[in-house]
This record gives structure tokens, sequence and C-alpha cells, in this order.
């Protein structure tokens, strides 16, 4: 059995740049229909374009994971142009680290709102049409920071873990209409984000994963594609870790 995803229609947020980009552009590569979603419109035509001008299907739409109305309206336009959803992949997110004591409680709040919240609003947006359909996946993107914590970025902590265990409620609400929800917990991955560290700091983060190196965006694709697929039909409520052997349990 081979993975089957022509002609699947694909809503990946925060899918601009970074881990989502890679992800859309996995998709698209054997056959999906990409829909791009992310808060700057720019940045998201910028990102259809270079997918359509490889002949590929994607499609783009501006909007901001923490306004319900405005996600509700961009799934019914989905909907209404194409049918059905077959996979959400919750991807947006954001940082705004500091240390405890200094966290301002607007760092706070930003980071669950759009980490936490918008896993929330999307997902529950998009559970009315997979329920009719009786059919979805829903994956969303957790960290190993969810898993082990860190120093410097309990906000940020605290949202990953929310969506872990937000993922095992929902895939059991949801598995009675054949919904499957998964998480997928990055470990450190070679982004525009991580580039920028010091190379002293990169370096320190290999010796601690068994494998010895950061992960490429695309191995976070491949497992998406995985749980969106025919070949993850009997996996739901799980958190599978992209990160090198990083946390093992």
């Amino acid at each position: 059995m081979q993975i089957d995803l022509k002609d699947q229609n694909i809503v990946i947020t925060g899918a601009a740049r970074g881990i989502g980009l890679s992800v859309a552009t996995a998709f698209a590569e054997v056959g999906a229909n990409v829909f791009i979603l992310d808060l700057m419109e720019p940045q998201v035509s910028q990102a259809v374009t270079a997918l359509t001008e490889r002949g590929y299907a994607a499609y783009g739409y501006a909007g901001n994971v923490t306004d319900a109305a405005a996600i509700e309206a961009i799934f019914a336009d989905i909907i209404a142009q194409h049918g059905r959803i077959d996979a959400l992949i919750n991807n947006a997110g954001i940082t705004k680290d500091n240390l405890m004591l200094r966290m301002k409680e607007e760092e706070w709040d930003a980071v669950i709102n759009v980490n936490l919240k918008g896993t929330y609003i999307c997902t529950q947006k998009v559970f009315k049409y997979m329920m009719k359909q009786r059919a979805g996946s829903i994956i969303n993107i957790a960290s190993v920071i969810g898993l082990m914590g860190n120093a410097g970025q309990a906000n940020y902590a605290a949202s990953k873990g929310g969506i872990i265990a937000f993922t095992k409620s929902c895939a059991k609400e949801f598995g009675a209409r054949n919904i499957r929800v998964n998480a997928i917990a990055p470990g450190f991955i070679v982004t525009e984000m991580t580039a920028t560290l010091p190379q002293e700091v990169q370096d320190g983060y290999a010796i601690a994963i068994p494998l010895g190196k950061m992960g490429d965006p695309a191995e976070v694709a491949k497992l998406c594609m995985f749980l969106a697929s025919n070949m993850s039909t009997y996996i739901t409520g799980q958190t599978i870790a992209v990160d090198g052997g990083l946390t093992m349990y």
C-alpha cells in the first residue's frame, strides 16, 4: 500500500513560511490541493505563487487563527469551492520568550491565544464539516518543549503541552465519526528562526540529540503526510516526536 493523497484537500495554518510551507510543498508535490492559511496576505500570495508556478494546486487565505468568524468564513469558502476538507494541519504558532519573573502578561496571552486558542478555533470550525463527511484527519503541531519544558519558555511550553492534552480529548470525542486527531512534536528543526542562533548554540543542541544533528522541515512534513493518509487509519490520539531521539519515554 502506498500513501495516496492525490486530489485531497489539505488546509495548513501558518503555512506561508518555515515548517508550514515545507508541509504545504510536500503535500502539493504528491498531488494534493493545498490551502495556505496565514496572517499576512503578501506572504500568503508569495507562497501560493511559488507553488502554482511549479504546476501545483495551491490556494491562499489571509486570516488570523484567533478570529473565529474569519476562520469559519474561510472554511465555508473552501467547502463551497472544493466540496470537502480532508485534513487540517494546525501549525500556526509564535514564541515570545522570557524568564518567568520577567514575563509580561501580554507575552503570556499572545502565545496562548495563537498557539492554543487558535488550534481550538480551527479544530472546532473544521469539525462540523468532517463530521458530515464522517472522515478526516486533524494534525496538531505541538513541540518537544510541550513534553519536557524549557527555561524562558513557560508560555510556549504551556501552549504546546495544552495542544497535546487537547489532541487526546478531541481524539476521544471525534473517533465515533471516523475523524482522527494526532499531534506531532518537532524537536530542533532548521528554520529561519533557528538559523539565526549562534553556531555554538546550534552545536550544543546537536550534542544533546542522539542522531547528532538538527532536523529538516521535510522530516516533519513526511509525518504529516503519513498521518493524513490511508496509511494511518488506525492511529489517533497520539503525540509523535520528530526530534532525532531528544525525548524518549
